[in-house]
C-alpha cells in the first residue's frame, strides 16, 4: 500500500483515543510529546494513563466508548482489543471525515505510525508501507546508531545560527552558503568526540566572532 508522507502539526489540536490499555497508553504518551490535547475513553485504564489524567496532563472518560466522542477530534485511535468498538469507532470516524487510526487493521487506518528515530529537531520516519514492519524496524535501529545524540546538539546550534541570522537582516542567498557549509562539515562527528573548540572555530570562521556558541548561548555538554 502506497501512503503520502507527512508530519502532522498537532499542538493543542483535540485528539482523541478510545482504549484504556497498554497500547493505547504508548499512543497517548506519542501525542502527548507532539503537544496535542487528548481524551481518553475507556472503563478501565493503565496506572500510567490514570497518573497523566490526575496531573492534569490528559482527560481521562472512564466508560464505554460512544458514538459522538469523536466529535471535533482532529485526530483519532482504536486501540481497543474488542472488534465490535473498533468496527463502530470506525464507521463515526468515516460519517466526520476524521483522520483515525484502527491499530492493528491497516484496510481501517487513514494513516500508519512509521518507525521513528527522534534526536532533538531531527525526526526520521521509516515504514514499508506494510509490507515488513520487521524491516523498518531493522532500518531504524541502524539509523538509530548512525545518527546519534550528537545531531540533536547540531541542530541546536544550526536553530540557532539561523534565528541569530535573521535577526540580524541577513541577505538569503548568502545564508543558504553558509548553511550548505556547515551542514556538509564535520561539525557532528566534533560534538560527538566532543572537541567543542573545533565547533566553535568552523562556525567562527564562516560567521564571525559573534556566532561563537557563547555568543548563541549554547551550553556545552
Amino acid at each position: 500500500m502506497k501512503y503520502y508522507p507527512i508530519f502532522l502539526d498537532i499542538r493543542n489540536k483535540p485528539c482523541v483515543v478510545i482504549g484504556g490499555g497498554d497500547v493505547a497508553e504508548r499512543k497517548v504518551v506519542s501525542l502527548l510529546s507532539a503537544g496535542a490535547r487528548i481524551t481518553v475513553v475507556s472503563p478501565e485504564f493503565t496506572i500510567s494513563l490514570e497518573g497523566m489524567g490526575e496531573d492534569g496532563k490528559i482527560l481521562l472518560i472512564k466508560r464505554p466508548y460512544q458514538e459522538g466522542d469523536l466529535k471535533e477530534a482532529f485526530l483519532a485511535y482504536a486501540a481497543t482489543n474488542e472488534e465490535d468498538i473498533n468496527n463502530r469507532v470506525y464507521m463515526e470516524g468515516e460519517k466526520e471525515g476524521i483522520l483515525l487510526n484502527v491499530v492493528d487493521e491497516p484496510d481501517m487506518c487513514d494513516f500508519i505510525v512509521p518507525s521513528v528515530v527522534k534526536r532533538g529537531a531531527l525526526s526520521i520516519a521509516i515504514s514499508t508501507g506494510g509490507a515488513s514492519p520487521a524491516f523498518a524496524k531493522r532500518l531504524r535501529l541502524e539509523m538509530e546508531e548512525r545518527y546519534g545524540e550528537e545531531y540533536s546538539v547540531f541542530l541546536e546550534i544550526m536553530a540557532a545560527i539561523r534565528q541569530k541570522l535573521l535577526t540580524k537582516g541577513s541577505v538569503s542567498d548568502k545564508n543558504k552558503k553558509i548553511f550548505n557549509k556547515l551542514a556538509s562539515s564535520s561539525m557532528p562527528d566534533m560534538i560527538k568526540m566532543e572537541r567543542w573548540n573545533e565547533v566553535d572555530e568552523t562556525i567562527v570562521s564562516l560567521l564571525g566572532e559573534d556566532f561563537s556558541l557563547a555568543s548563541l548561548g549554547i551550553k556545552k555538554a
